[in-house]
């Protein structure tokens, strides 16, 4: 098991978000997945793949302040993890001509940490602040004057002698990342000037990023094997280009080297990701949902409990896929598979359909 920590639905206390390592179809990333991500990233917004109406918008913005030679808009980018948002924040960087300063919220636990960055700041800097929802509070104040005013005020002594002494800063620009949009404070979401949400990537899109990705790798990917491996990458190029490495690596060991449709099938088949992007997990959710409670409803801890997994794993990994793909139900009594569960599993819908929504 692999643990990440990722905020609980409440304030500013961290829960840990338990997954299994060996599975290749989750949206997060570690240091050892972001070096691999490197090399693949698009570094011009003409190289981008996907996400048409935030690019044009976010293009016109960053085409205005170069034409006025003024730091644009701070930029706020949101939507699910493995989408582009670092990326993009890369690319707005280099379109501008700027350097890149990266941190994130969770870096940022004092004011004092947010002032020494932003004091640090050049004239037309981009910094960026992936997971902004989880900055620590004490910051937020801080860095609403800095993104407003480009002021900092920093204090001098404690108690009753303390005094704040305003400190100017060169413009900027905030580009921060988020995935839980909800989380951010209504005075932080306002700040931005411009705000992208980042959607799921359609089939004939990641085609693009996988044939892109295998020419900066070097190795020939047909392109039936392209749309193999897009549809099995549940919309996000993070995944696709993860199940593109090991792929890879099938046809280098087990194959000529190729990555054919037959490559791509047996590949992912050994690495148990099915034709609708489900892994084991997920298929051992659904099998239990199906034939061990007759379709629910069931409780969330007594799901976890038939998969051997905790139950924040089954709610934050393995749901939101399920969910969104309408396998799975969420009511008040519980958990109930939908009736497009049955057919993937190839089991009998059952007549009654108040079984299917409790």
């Amino acid at each position: 098991m692999a643990e990440h920590a990722a905020r609980g639905e409440g304030d500013d206390e961290l829960v840990t978000e338990r997954f299994p390592a060996d599975s290749l179809v989750r949206s997060g990333a570690d240091d050892v997945e972001r070096a691999a991500e490197a090399a693949l990233r698009p570094r011009r917004m003409a190289e981008f793949v996907g996400q048409r109406v935030v690019r044009e918008q976010l293009s016109l913005v960053l085409q205005a302040a170069r034409g006025r030679g003024r730091a644009p808009d701070h930029v706020l980018l949101s939507g699910p993890p493995g989408l582009g948002k670092t990326t993009l924040a890369m690319i707005i960087a280099a379109e501008l001509g700027a350097s890149l300063r990266v941190t994130s919220g969770p870096a940022i636990q004092h004011a004092g940490d947010l002032a020494a960055v932003l004091s640090s700041l050049e004239e037309g800097e981009v910094l960026f602040l992936d997971e902004i929802h989880r900055i620590a509070r004490p910051a937020e104040e801080l860095l609403y004057v800095a993104m407003e005013d480009f002021r900092v005020d920093v204090m001098v002594g404690k108690g009753a002698g303390a005094s704040a002494i305003p400190l100017a800063l060169p413009p900027f620009t905030v580009v921060g990342a988020t995935t839980r949009a909800g989380l951010l404070p209504a005075p932080l979401r306002d700040r931005f000037g411009f705000t992208g949400h980042l959607d799921f990537y359609a089939t004939d899109e990641l085609e693009q990023v996988l044939l892109r990705s295998a020419g900066l790798l070097g190795v020939p990917l047909a392109g039936a094997a392209a749309r193999e491996i897009a549809s099995r990458s549940r919309g996000t190029p993070r995944i696709a280009n993860r199940l593109l490495r090991r792929v890879r690596d099938w046809a280098e060991v087990r194959g000529d080297g190729t990555l054919s449709l037959a490559a791509a099938r047996a590949a992912l088949e050994v690495y148990e990701v099915d034709q609708r992007g489900l892994d084991r997990l997920d298929r051992a959710v659904l099998e239990a949902l199906c034939q061990r409670f007759g379709g629910g409803p069931v409780g969330l801890t007594t799901l976890a409990v038939a998969v051997g997994e905790e139950p924040e794993t089954v709610e934050t990994v393995a749901e939101p896929f399920l969910v969104r793909e309408g396998l799975i139900g969420r009511t008040p009594r519980g958990r109930v598979a939908l009736p497009a569960t049955w057919e993937h599993l190839g089991l009998t819908v059952p007549r009654d359909p108040g079984t299917l929504f409790g």
